[in-house]
């Protein structure tokens, strides 16, 4: 997708706004697995430890920013299949049919602004976090420390959960938006045929 996509965009020596978006969601998804693979590979040849505790930090943070970035490309292809296929009438989604080939770009920069946006407090609290996990508790006020650190990782779960949620409301919403479109052009031309 992402060959043929460039090949387009290079031939045509312009952007059309679903190569703009295929592109975006194609790349996006091949660094997303390539990094996947390249940490678990260096996760088991490298020493643990060493391993671990210097690029835990980064890994977490750029797993984060590329899955959140994947999560709003894919949400912004079903938004403009959604524009482009389905045929409602309102003023806004005419006016959206209109303008979504210059919407796109705004689009996608906001995607990776909201995707840096999601990966902030995992870069300010990755330590504590991984710390929770490794590190003994003190004897002293042990209570208050697991309270502290349970509550730093449930605030982070809720960030992570809040930075995907958006993404997948705009994909549910537009998908069933254009299936509910199609459900009735379906039903219009089945009413209006005549014949085969």
């Amino acid at each position: 997708i992402l060959a043929v996509s460039s090949l387009s965009c290079i031939r045509s020596k312009t952007w059309s706004p679903y190569d703009m978006i295929m592109i975006s969601l194609s790349s996006s998804r091949i660094i997303f697995h390539s990094w996947t693979i390249l940490d678990l590979l260096m996760s088991i040849f490298c020493e643990c430890s060493d391993y671990e505790k210097n690029n835990s930090g980064v890994a977490n943070i750029l797993y984060m920013f590329l899955n959140c970035s994947d999560l709003w490309f894919g949400a912004w292809l079903s938004v403009f299949y959604c524009i482009k296929v389905a045929s409602f009438t309102q003023s806004f989604f005419i006016w959206m049919k209109q303008r979504i080939a210059r919407l796109v770009p705004w689009m996608l920069l906001i995607s990776w602004l909201c995707s840096f946006t999601a990966t902030i407090p995992f870069a300010w609290n990755v330590d504590g976090v991984h710390d929770n996990f490794t590190a003994p508790l003190p004897m002293t006020n042990s209570s208050a420390m697991r309270t502290t650190r349970k509550d730093s990782l449930g605030l982070l779960i809720i960030l992570c959960n809040a930075a995907v949620s958006l993404p997948l409301i705009l994909s549910v919403i537009s998908s069933v938006l254009l299936i509910r479109s199609l459900w009735i052009h379906t039903r219009q031309m089945q009413n209006n045929a005549s014949g085969f």
